[in-house]
């Protein structure tokens, strides 16, 4: 029984570790956020902040992508995107976005246990000048 116990917490403490984010290649990665060389800029196409009305408790709501574009020289990476709250998964694209070229982050927010107005936020970390806002916002 002891065996037992100590083998499944072993598996809880490994699987708490274990992480399912997909990392990009390092060393383009953290080249591009020390460099100010590699900074690029973006425009987001469509509004940065969307409402989606009312809805239940424990409905799940697949927010719309957020479309971007590198209007920069340099290739875009997103190195991660960072939702305010466990209750909302951000997608987010796994290989540079190439200068002129259009990207986009999805998200989906699950409502259960939720009551009331919900207003998140889903911070893009990225290739991008500090002063550059990099938020995105929604509600329901």
């Amino acid at each position: 029984m002891r065996f037992l116990f100590s083998f499944l917490l072993a598996l809880v403490i490994i699987s708490c570790n274990h992480s399912d984010k997909k990392a990009m290649p390092a060393a383009n990665t953290e080249a591009a956020l020390k460099d100010s060389a590699n900074y690029t800029t973006l425009q987001w196409i469509d509004s940065t902040n969307k409402n989606f009305g009312k809805i239940s408790e424990g409905q799940k709501v697949e927010v719309s992508s957020y479309v971007f574009k590198n209007t920069g020289t340099k290739p875009l990476i997103i190195t991660r995107v960072q939702p305010s709250c466990g209750c909302t998964i951000a997608e987010q694209p796994t290989e540079p976005v190439l200068p002129g070229a259009l990207g986009t982050i999805k998200a989906s927010f699950n409502s259960d246990g939720r009551v009331g107005p919900n207003h998140k936020t889903l911070y893009v970390y990225a290739n991008t000048k500090l002063t550059q806002s990099n938020e995105l916002k929604f509600e329901v």
